[in-house]
């Protein structure tokens, strides 16, 4: 059985793969920016299994840097890292928004925090191979603009949300391909679209799918075999946007990237 770090666990589809996975006989390791949210959710996992509680806002990269390093420690067999959680588009018509770092908070929440996360951990999951990362991400995406990738023109919480999902996709085949032949496979996900969750109604979108219809796929990239450098529709291989396939597009990425991880 696994070690399975998932972010964003207190709600939505965090939770529900979370109860899932610790159901199946994996050990949990369960994130949230609420302390008492946290620890409240790990009380109830530990009556179905083996759970812990990490406490950290992803909004800030210090804390990001920091719950990395904290899991690194407490749990060396980590095998499976699941980037679950994430900012929505917001309240209809709501402004743009900053972390505690200054980034756009999408950008930051969505991108910028998977992104170190999963490099704090990779060591980790190196040594514990097979290991798989699950980026979860969504079919919206908007190809991210190098000149502006903070957005700070012509500001749309749909269109922020969009960016930082086609970065992670992008980022997940470039990954992917730096490690090709580890034992690391990373995947990244649409698991459902429009799913009863907080984001989606603080959107103003009436929910098409339950949390329970979008677990599957993450579930099935968690401990199944399914390859990597891979873009899911739910369990289907599907096509994130052309453009994340390009590789002078997530040249570019890669480059915004780092400026934006080290500012």
């Amino acid at each position: 059985m696994s070690t399975v770090l998932i972010t964003g666990a207190t709600s939505g589809l965090g939770r529900y793969v979370a109860f899932e996975l610790v159901r199946a006989g994996h050990r949990v390791l369960a994130h949230g920016r609420d302390a008492g949210r946290t620890e409240r959710l790990v009380d109830e996992l530990r009556a179905e299994g083996d759970a812990e509680g990490f406490v950290a806002d992803l909004a800030s990269l210090a804390q990001v840097r920091e719950l990395g390093t904290r899991v690194a420690a407490a749990r060396p067999d980590l095998d499976v890292l699941i980037n679950n959680a994430g900012v929505g588009a917001g309240s209809p018509g709501s402004g743009r928004e900053v972390s505690a770092d200054g980034h756009e908070l999408r950008l930051a929440v969505n991108y910028l925090a998977p992104v170190a996360l999963t490099r704090a951990l990779l060591p980790v999951l190196r040594e514990n191979t097979p290991a798989r990362i699950v980026n979860v991400g969504s079919a919206g995406q908007e190809p991210l603009d190098p000149d502006d990738p903070e957005l700070t023109r012509r500001y749309s919480g749909t269109s922020a949300y969009c960016r930082s999902k086609f970065a992670l996709a992008a980022h997940t085949f470039t990954l992917a391909e730096e490690l090709a032949g580890t034992g690391v496979a990373v995947n990244v996900l649409h698991p459902a679209t429009y799913m009863d969750t907080g984001m989606v109604r603080e959107a103003g979108v009436a929910p098409w799918n339950s949390v329970a219809d979008g677990a599957p796929g993450v579930l099935a990239l968690a401990t199944g075999e399914s390859g990597t450098g891979g873009y899911f529709d739910g369990t289907r291989p599907a096509r994130a946007h052309e453009a994340a396939y390009d590789p002078r597009v997530r040249e570019r990425l890669a480059a915004v990237t780092e400026h934006l991880l080290t500012m």
